[in-house]
């Protein structure tokens, strides 16, 4: 089937490509969550060398700089406690780490984790971390924005692949809180 963004040819359930996901999101698909049923999460295999957003973008379009999201891991400190989270934001944007996100997290002070604790902890490939299968027990936080799409590209686990979820999916997933004005519009390169 065509996908519903993008110049995709080849979507298909991610529940029937389950060979190209990692353990944590093959097993989320599988059941669902929120009243999504297997069935309404695609994926669209991509060339893993495209998965970072500015490659992806300039070989598949720039219209999909407006319906992708990324997901990143903060980590950061309450006494002597360490909480990792997830941000889910439109590509275009930036996640407002030390604002919004370190507040509603109640933490000291946030900061990006580092990538061999986020590829540790999340059992997903850098460059393709996605908020579909994530720890349980981590709070995920969504910007709005992304929630408002009807259709939204984000990561598949791994670096091959991406997945294409509703919006509203993603404010489903276990533990999400959707907070505006997490994603914060990235100035327009002046090069």
């Amino acid at each position: 089937m065509r996908a519903p963004i993008g110049s995709f040819e080849n979507a298909v359930p991610a529940v029937d490509r389950q060979d190209l996901l990692t353990a944590p999101v093959a097993g989320a698909v599988s059941t669902g969550w929120g009243g999504i049923t297997p069935d309404q999460v695609l994926h669209v295999d991509t060339d893993p060398e495209l998965a970072d957003t500015a490659a992806f973008v300039a070989h598949h379009g720039a219209g999909l700089l407006d319906h992708s999201a990324n997901c990143v891991v903060l980590s950061g400190k309450r006494a002597a406690e360490i909480t990792l989270a997830a941000c889910v934001v439109l590509s275009h944007s930036r996640v407002d780490v030390n604002g919004v996100a370190r507040k509603h997290l109640g933490l000291r002070k946030a900061r990006f984790a580092p990538m061999d604790t986020a590829v540790g902890e999340t059992g997903m490939e850098y460059g393709g971390i996605t908020p579909v299968g994530l720890p349980a027990a981590w709070p995920l936080l969504v910007d709005s924005a992304v929630v408002d799409e009807e259709w939204v590209l984000i990561g598949s686990g791994s670096r091959r692949g991406k997945l294409i979820v509703t919006g509203k999916a993603l404010a489903a997933l276990p533990g999400a809180v959707v907070l505006e004005g997490l994603g914060v519009r990235a100035a327009p390169d002046a090069s």
